[in-house]
């Protein structure tokens, strides 16, 4: 496990958001075509507390950001991201979570041309064909209690000021981030 850097995304008004782009900023240092990467979010104040000595080997001043993303393993190779979120479980001390994964889209003007019937695998590859794809890095986080944040980072537009953010912008992983809560 290792601590994103605390080095100092742009400034945002909810904690959860000023830690979805602590880990994007992560991201990007790492250059893009990277493996999907999850993290824990702890609590700042609590495991500085409860663990002060992590808390002074990671870093974590009394300025910290609100939550501690750390970063786990590395998300096995060959299985799908949503049966891998469906075996997770995470302690009591976790209080949310992020996973930050690279895909292809494509802007809403697009979605009338997909042709109908194809397998993901083929419109996987049809995507990859379109002359208007955009390469996204996605970071989506979810808390305990509910609360979503996401940012978006297109590939052409790398800059921490192109970053999109809001609640709502990766529903589907969001939703699968919340159910590893559940249960």
């Amino acid at each position: 496990m290792s601590n994103v850097s605390p080095s100092g995304p742009p400034m945002a008004s909810s904690p959860l958001t000023r830690a979805v782009l602590e880990i994007d900023e992560y991201a990007s240092g790492l250059g893009w075509d990277q493996p999907a990467r999850l993290f824990a979010l702890v609590d700042t104040a609590r495991l500085r507390a409860q663990e002060p000595a992590l808390a002074s080997q990671l870093g974590l001043g009394e300025d910290a950001t609100a939550y501690t993303p750390i970063e786990q393993d590395k998300l096995p190779r060959g299985k799908a991201l949503d049966e891998f979120l469906g075996t997770i479980a995470w302690p009591d001390a976790v209080a949310g979570c992020a996973l930050t994964v690279e895909r292809l889209m494509l802007p809403p003007s697009a979605e009338a041309q997909v042709p109908q019937g194809m397998s993901e695998k083929q419109l996987a590859t049809w995507v990859a064909a379109h002359p208007d794809r955009q390469e996204v890095r996605m970071t989506v986080a979810v808390l305990r209690n509910g609360a979503r944040e996401a940012a978006i980072r297109l590939r052409e537009k790398d800059s921490p000021t192109e970053v999109l953010t809001g609640p709502d912008l990766v529903p589907g992983l969001a939703e699968a981030l919340a159910a590893t809560f559940e249960g």
